[in-house]
């Protein structure tokens, strides 16, 4: 049997029982809980999906599957339904990411650090705008996704975290306390950030872009949300842009190296490295608007440098990361025994 391989026909036999037992029954019968994430939705019906999924693997191999050998999410009977054809919905809608906290904080700043009712006309123009950020998926949403009381309750979990806020602080969480230490240490840039995600929705600049997978690791992040490094990423990524930033350099005499630890491909890889290189951004994202790139806005780095700057705010520029690498291999020399192994590293390669 294989885990998954799950037909359309024996989730609609699977929906039919679990019509006729009821839901009790039905989840008795299988020993399945209530679903807590997702749910199945079918002709107007919500099913518990989790249920749904294990139980239809009977009538496709002979047995249903127990609860303890898959999950009902996304990855599992989510996952399952949806390649058979079914819609699933998520039960609890997703947590704030950056973006959508540095909007709503913005807009606490701009009302004196209180809170607004979800009657306001800033909360219902807030709710529209959030409502079209591509950070969630639709399936992930349910039907009060940041509606005006979701983005009213929020503002007020930001309002009471203010440092000046003597009240019994609402139920808000350790990313709005972030943010909100990052609006009370330096307000304008972060307002212009917030300026910069808003213009992008409106304009659909920012619509347009493709998640990066890499945007949803721990350390390669940037203070100013997914968005803004989603356009930053697409405009490193821009081949025409790499060619003519490689094309002027060469035409200046200079060699294709790391500007930040002086790796040169092609010196290491010979012909296969023969004109790689990566293009880095240096320009803030809080700075980079709707202009063009120019070709001094970019930087050739390796690989390794390249995501040593994006692997933590605030990212050091090329310069900096050189300091940081001179310093290091001056440390390093310094200590007994260790100048033989440094040279040994640097002499088998650089892993970009």
């Amino acid at each position: 049997m294989r885990i998954g391989s799950i037909t359309r026909d024996a989730v609609l036999k699977t929906i039919a029982e679990y019509d006729q037992l009821g839901r009790t029954e039905f989840l008795t019968k299988y020993g399945f809980a209530e679903s807590l994430s997702y749910v199945l939705v079918y002709e107007g019906r919500w099913y518990d999906s989790k249920a749904i999924a294990g139980a239809a693997h009977q009538w496709d191999h002979g047995r249903a599957l127990l609860p303890s050998e898959f999950s009902g999410g996304r990855d599992h009977a989510a996952a399952w339904l949806k390649q058979a054809g079914f819609t699933v919905k998520t039960v609890k809608n997703p947590d704030w990411a950056r973006d959508e906290i540095i909007l709503a904080c913005q807009l606490v700043m701009a009302n004196g650090w209180r809170g607004l009712d979800a009657s306001d006309q800033r909360v219902v123009e807030l709710s529209g705008l959030l409502q079209l950020m591509p950070i969630h998926a639709e399936a992930d949403r349910n039907e009060k996704f940041r509606n005006p009381n979701g983005v009213a309750r929020k503002t007020f979990d930001i309002a009471t975290r203010h440092p000046e806020y003597r009240g019994k602080p609402t139920n808000g969480g350790a990313l709005d306390v972030e943010v909100l230490n990052d609006f009370l240490a330096k307000p304008a840039e972060m307002t212009e950030v917030a300026q910069l995600i808003r213009q992008g929705i409106a304009t659909g600049d920012l619509q347009d872009l493709a998640p990066d997978q890499e945007e949803e690791l721990d350390d390669y992040s940037a203070p100013e949300g997914r968005l803004l490094m989603r356009r930053h990423r697409s405009r490193e990524r821009n081949k025409a842009l790499r060619k003519k930033k490689i094309a002027a350099v060469l035409r200046q005499g200079g060699r294709l190296a790391c500007e930040a630890c002086g790796f040169d491909f092609q010196e290491v890889y010979g012909e296969r490295g023969n004109g790689y290189i990566e293009c880095h951004h240096v320009v803030p994202l809080h700075e980079a608007g709707e202009g063009r790139t120019k070709l001094s806005d970019l930087a050739l780095i390796c690989a390794n440098c390249h995501r040593m700057i994006h692997r933590r705010a605030p990212w050091p520029t090329p310069k900096e990361l050189q300091a940081l690498i001179e310093t290091r291999r001056v440390s390093q020399s310094s200590i007994p025994g260790q100048q033989q192994i440094t040279s040994g590293a640097e002499e088998s390669g650089h892993l970009a």
